[in-house]
């Protein structure tokens, strides 16, 4: 037996129907009961065409219930040599299509992601929160995918390829993947010190094909910006952009600098905070560059900005100050990120100051001196904020070669 969904041909709202062929090639038609526009339907994926819509969502996750229901039946009858019962998949669709939350199996994946989540709540960021639950929400529709409800039995090797080709098809960007899978190996291994049996030792990942385009302002880039002239209602978000260079912290820790974060210290100026995200305590002495913004704003910090006002005046400054380099970049086009030449204007997001922070200072200050203002726990992690290319070190190494050729030389 094999189901599909399509639309009926009246009305500009229409319904959803499943069609079932039994083995006896006789097709049965459902009501879902579920509707959307004809021009938001894919009939070839058979769901919404833009499943990350609010309105969409919710058709799709109940789309993908009845396809793990109603295929779920089809092999217990097979399996048991029973004939189908349409009532039976009527009740199936009523319930998947229903306003309460289906029951996870007790061994699937899911409720065992879920008992993790819930365990951590309490510790955890509303940040980290919410991206777990798009890790949830990703595994949820791998489950849609494949028609059923991965167990944790099965969360093995083989999982690890049938979730990469899942992946491909539904062109996800490989590094969302892998962040995925690793979430479900920490879960395992959470599960293993609680005594419970997993494969999480079975959860090897191919080596990443490609690195993240990490987009920052160099030094120079940095001092065309302050030389350039602003109107004033750009100046607070020019003087934030310093700082947040000058500091690499996250836009949720910098844009709350004040003077009661400021500390004296055998006579030189430090920031004392507790970082949101990850709730560290942060101890920042605080740069030249930053000391003259505060003497121009009276020994404070300037005016705060909300995130949006904010990315979009950086843009804005940093196109006033030729900032036109093309940059590549992963940007949204519909509901997918492709990679994109742009003017690096463009890309200034309020992330930059924490990337350029990290990559103007490696090689110049101990690593883990600038992990220590970052925040970071891991080198690793540390070192995704670093550019792939440091023009600068290039030039230094390039002078290094030189005064050695020349020294050679002379010297035969």
């Amino acid at each position: 037996m094999n189901l599909s969904f399509y639309l009926d041909h009246t009305g500009g709202i229409r319904t959803i129907f499943l069609q079932l062929a039994d083995k006896n090639r006789e097709i049965h038609i459902l009501n879902t009961f579920l509707k959307i526009p004809h021009a938001e339907w894919d009939a070839e994926k058979m769901r919404p065409r833009n499943i990350y819509l609010k309105r969409y969502k919710t058709v799709n996750r109940k789309l993908d219930r009845i396809k793990i229901a109603v295929a779920g039946y089809l092999n217990e009858i097979s399996r048991r040599k029973e004939k189908l019962s349409i009532i039976r998949v009527r009740r199936l669709i009523k319930t998947a299509t229903g306003t309460v939350e289906q029951p996870i199996p007790e061994r699937g994946l899911l409720s065992f992601m879920d008992q993790y989540i819930q365990s951590r709540a309490h510790l955890i960021s509303p940040s980290t929160f919410k991206r777990y639950m798009v890790f949830f929400r990703l595994l949820e529709r791998f489950e849609g995918y494949r028609t059923k409800h991965l167990l944790l039995e099965e969360t093995n090797a083989s999982f690890v390829r049938e979730f990469l080709e899942f992946g491909e098809t539904e062109a996800y960007c490989q590094s969302t993947l892998y962040r995925t899978v690793h979430f479900v190996k920490t879960v395992l291994n959470y599960l293993e010190k609680r005594g419970v049996r997993t494969y999480a030792y079975e959860l090897e990942l191919p080596k990443l094909r490609t690195r993240s385009n990490i987009v920052t302002l160099s030094e120079d880039e940095l001092i065309h910006i302050k030389k350039t002239e602003v109107p004033k209602r750009l100046q607070a978000a020019k003087d934030w952009l310093m700082i947040s260079c000058y500091t690499g912290q996250r836009i949720s820790d910098f844009m709350n600098f004040d003077l009661g974060k400021v500390e004296i210290l055998d006579g030189k100026k430090y920031l004392s905070f507790i970082q949101q995200k990850t709730q560290k305590n942060i101890f920042l002495p605080i740069h030249p560059a930053i000391q003259l913004i505060m003497a121009k704003n009276r020994l404070g910090f300037p005016a705060k900005l909300a995130t949006n006002n904010y990315n979009t005046h950086i843009k804005e400054i940093a196109q006033l100050a030729g900032i036109n380099k093309l940059v590549k970049i992963r940007k949204r086009r519909g509901f997918r990120a492709v990679e994109s030449y742009v003017p690096k204007w463009e890309a200034v997001s309020s992330h930059i100051g924490r990337r350029s922070f990290a990559s103007n200072f490696y090689g110049k200050i101990p690593t883990a001196l600038l992990m220590e203002a970052t925040g970071h726990s891991t080198e690793q992690m540390f070192k995704r904020y670093i550019a792939d290319i440091n023009t600068d070190r290039g030039k230094t190494l390039g002078t290094y070669l030189e005064e050695a050729y020349k020294e050679k030389f002379h010297a035969a």
